[in-house]
């Protein structure tokens, strides 16, 4: 089987699997159902916010019902979902009920593909899984737990496609080549991952950890390791992808970004070739972006945040009379606790009340910032 490049910043050997396939367009909904894990791998690249808690999240949307779920499946044109965690088969039931509802609601073409570790699989949650619908199941299994590999061939009973991911895990050669021996035949495909460094208590535990240079996040000798794995698994005629850092930014998020962009983006928001959205904002004094702003965002409680709301309506009120401006080009953004505008608008705009900029930001649920330009 050739290794061959792809126009994705990776590289594949056979043909990428269908999950694969529709993630390196942003077709997919990245659906994280808990942070509960009792694997405790120590390259889990969760954040501190989601790792080992029970909360879910749909992009970057935390959320509390299926219906939510969909809302930002229809936002991101999504064709598909990824289904991770943690380990979603810690709360099978909410895993295989999202699973269900995101098959009423987009047909038995939307294709969901699941990522689990070996601790929790075995026949009877794998039966639960596929009568769910799901089309394809990725196995993490540990490299230095080789006894629970077999679990693997379970999967086999069932009408899906099989798979298994892995990080390339520098000096974890020998480990990693004894586990794709062992797979030949019995998977549908492999995927290799880079390495990544994580925002987390356990990456920052760890020492003589460093990245492959100062503008990246992969892990040194991650990608060689990928590549040396990824010809041997060929060797062995194993359909296999190496998937880089890169991938997942330039090409995944930011693709996923551009559908989502064209869906929520204001009649007076300027979307760039990114899919990025610049606009013009109104920020409360005590809520200019700046230092620990998200944080600060997070920790308000209800009733500060309606005040905060209610002053801002009256605020966007005494605008619109005092500039002569159409109600539809000034909104009140009720996330991110601001008023919102066009660029040219906010220029024009003369309030001692609020802070004015002119913000770069992603069409996401957080909507983080990317450039914050106070005027």
């Amino acid at each position: 089987m050739q290794v061959k490049k792809t126009k994705y910043y990776s590289c594949k050997a056979g043909r990428l699997a269908r999950g694969c396939q529709l993630c390196v367009k942003g077709e997919k909904l990245v659906l994280f159902v808990t942070g509960l894990c009792s694997s405790r791998c120590d390259f889990c690249p969760l954040s501190d916010k989601k790792l080992y808690k029970d909360v879910v999240y749909a992009n970057e949307m935390p959320v509390t019902n299926i219906n939510q779920i969909i809302k930002e499946a229809k936002l991101c044109d999504a064709r598909g979902a990824g289904i991770t965690g943690g380990d979603p088969l810690t709360k099978l039931w909410r895993t295989c009920f999202c699973i269900r509802k995101l098959k009423k609601g987009f047909g038995k073409n939307f294709h969901i593909h699941l990522y689990t570790p070996l601790t929790l699989v075995n026949k009877n949650n794998l039966k639960q899984l596929y009568k769910s619908g799901l089309n394809e199941i990725r196995f993490h299994p540990k490299l230095d737990n080789a006894s629970e590999w077999k679990k693997i061939e379970l999967a086999k009973e069932f009408d899906w496609k099989i798979g298994v991911e892995i990080p390339a895990i520098p000096g974890k050669e020998n480990q990693t080549k004894k586990l794709i021996d062992f797979i030949k035949g019995k998977v549908d495909f492999l995927n290799i991952n880079e390495l990544e460094l994580a925002d987390n208590a356990v990456w920052r535990r760890k020492k003589n950890i460093k990245c492959k240079d100062n503008i990246s996040y992969a892990i040194k000798g991650s990608e060689e390791l990928a590549k040396k794995l990824l010809k041997y698994a060929a060797q062995k005629n194993i359909p296999t992808h190496y998937c880089t850092c890169k991938l997942k930014d330039k090409v995944q998020l930011a693709k996923r970004i551009l559908r989502r962009a064209n869906n929520v983006k204001e009649k007076f928001d300027t979307i760039t070739k990114e899919g990025l959205l610049i606009r013009g904002a109104l920020y409360p004094p005590e809520l200019v972006p700046g230092f620990g702003y998200h944080d600060k965002l997070s920790k308000l409680k209800k009733v500060e945040k309606k005040k905060v709301l209610n002053n801002l309506k009256t605020i966007r009120n005494k605008i619109i009379r005092a500039e002569k401006i159409k109600a539809g080009m000034i909104k009140v953004d009720e996330n991110k606790l601001r008023l919102i505008t066009s660029k040219a608008i906010v220029k024009k705009i003369k309030n001692k009340d609020l802070i004015r900029a002119i913000v770069t930001e992603y069409p996401t649920f957080d909507a983080l910032e990317l450039e914050v330009e106070l005027i």
